[in-house]
């Protein structure tokens, strides 16, 4: 091996070619929460979490949904760069949650390449997106998790519906960390069953000690509503003492009222920001 004097020399003999090459990509979940009309006009919709999916133009997985996503150009971002980028161009938005979930790095999980994935959760209020991209769509989420650590999900759009499921593994029993595996999936590309899981996991646990959830609420909502939003994602019916307890400080109410549907009128709150 040729000796350096100093890293200038070093750097300028530097052949690039001599190491291999693998290409970045940044991922992103993005979730909201959708209306289930109910037949009854005197019933509240129902609440139902949403994932924004994108249907593939080009090989490979031509024809298949996926979660929106970018190739990292790495002379000029970094991948949270990266990440808002690719949210801009689906929603046309640059002002939405989002934190890194995790680095997906099976070695043959993109048949073109090797390409590592760094994936993002993004949270918005519906609402706020009135231009999203040609070639996405929203499908609301139903989670059933079986016995032996298999969880089942279906995703559906009123036209597609996309089913997979995934086994989990505990990692340690020291730990809540799980190892993922894919059981079965047939219409949604790459490993994207991985990150919807994991990506929904870390909302439920996050949902807890943060106040995340209201990055998927508008700006005035009731308190049912909000309630409604809590049960979804954490996949369990909440008493409504105990609920109200738990968000008396996160929200304040405000001089209006919400009206129409067939019930009586409502208290509208807002956020409290600390």
């Amino acid at each position: 091996m040729k000796e350096y004097k100093n890293e200038k020399e070093f750097l300028e003999d530097y052949d690039v070619n001599e190491f291999e090459r693998l290409s970045m990509t940044s991922d992103i979940l993005l979730l909201s929460v959708s209306d289930i009309k109910i037949s009854n006009y005197r019933k509240t919709s129902k609440k139902m979490m949403s994932v924004l999916l994108v249907k593939r133009r080009d090989f490979p997985y031509k024809g298949k949904w996926c979660l929106p996503g970018g190739f990292l150009d790495p002379l000029s971002e970094t991948l949270e760069e990266c990440a808002k980028r690719v949210l801009k161009r689906e929603t046309n938005l640059s002002n939405i949650y989002l934190e890194q979930l995790f680095t997906f790095d099976d070695v043959k999980r993109d048949p073109r390449t090797r390409v590592v994935s760094t994936s993002y959760v993004a949270l918005v209020d519906k609402n706020r997106l009135t231009d999203i991209s040609s070639d996405a769509s929203w499908f609301d989420i139903t989670l059933i998790e079986e016995k032996d650590d298999d969880v089942f999900i279906t995703l559906d759009n009123g036209v597609d519906t996309i089913s997979f499921t995934i086994h989990k593994t505990l990692r340690k029993m020291s730990t809540d960390r799980y190892d993922f595996s894919i059981v079965d999936n047939k219409d949604l590309a790459f490993d994207h069953a991985k990150v919807i899981l994991a990506g929904l996991e870390r909302i439920r646990n996050k949902i807890n000690y943060t106040d995340i959830v209201f990055n998927m609420m508008p700006k005035y909502f009731t308190l049912g509503e909000l309630q409604q939003v809590y049960e979804v994602i954490l996949g369990k019916k909440l008493l409504d003492p105990a609920f109200r307890r738990i968000i008396a400080h996160k929200v304040e109410q405000t001089d209006k009222m919400q009206t129409g549907g067939g019930h009586r009128p409502s208290r509208l709150f807002k956020y409290k920001k600390n």
